[in-house]
């Protein structure tokens, strides 16, 4: 039953497309509301939908309809994993001590200089790596694997940037996916792409009225 769950897919416009691949994304875009919403479910349900994404883009290994290896997509999928539990904890502290959800702030200018070094550092180690291992579309992957793990830990931390990443990482990842026949997730990545733009938004002014109340006499 497990192994007819895993292999289960639809055909839309002639392709066949896995149903995890779908189910996956939906936990996905799920998690992403509730990041914009600062609630702390948000990321046990992003974990679900990563442990399904990550077996859809080993499509060599998993023998997906696609039999391509994305490993920086794959890759991501652990990261988000493990910056996903770490997230998990720090706001359901945050919760629990001060009984409100995180507050979103701006990442400091040192914050922000190593952010874009380790953007570029990691997106050139990490090319090197992924060509290493037969990847995909090595300088994307390796693009969308760096931007992800920044864009995660920033969430985490409440940084309000984490949004802007996103935007970078989606630039990239829609072409990629498209090219490589992930289509539900290259779908996906165009709706995150105009709700990343709302979640940004929402963060923001967030942070503006908590900053007015700050310097109200």
């Amino acid at each position: 039953m497990l192994i007819q769950l895993l292999d289960a897919q639809v055909s839309i416009a002639g392709h066949a497309i896995l149903w995890r691949e779908i189910i996956g994304n939906g936990f996905g875009l799920a998690s992403a509301i509730g990041g914009m919403r600062r609630v702390v479910w948000a990321w046990p349900v992003g974990i679900v939908g990563n442990a399904l994404l990550f077996t859809v883009f080993l499509g060599g290994v998993f023998h997906t309809p696609q039999a391509l290896d994305l490993y920086g997509q794959a890759g991501r999928q652990l990261l988000f994993i493990t910056v996903s539990v770490y997230g998990w904890w720090r706001w359901a502290r945050t919760a629990r001590t001060h009984a409100r959800p995180v507050i979103p702030h701006w990442a400091s200018t040192r914050e922000r200089v190593a952010m874009i070094a380790v953007m570029v550092v990691g997106t050139v180690g990490f090319a090197q790596l992924f060509d290493y291992l037969g990847s995909y579309g090595k300088w994307a992957d390796a693009w969308i694997f760096t931007g992800s793990l920044l864009a995660t830990f920033g969430m985490a931390r409440g940084v309000t940037e984490f949004w802007l990443i996103w935007i970078a990482v989606d630039a990239v990842g829609v072409p990629l996916l498209f090219s490589a026949g992930f289509y539900p997730s290259a779908v996906l990545y165009l709706v995150y792409a105009a709700f990343v733009l709302w979640g940004f938004t929402a963060w923001f002014r967030i942070q503006n009225r908590k900053e007015r109340e700050k310097i109200t006499p």
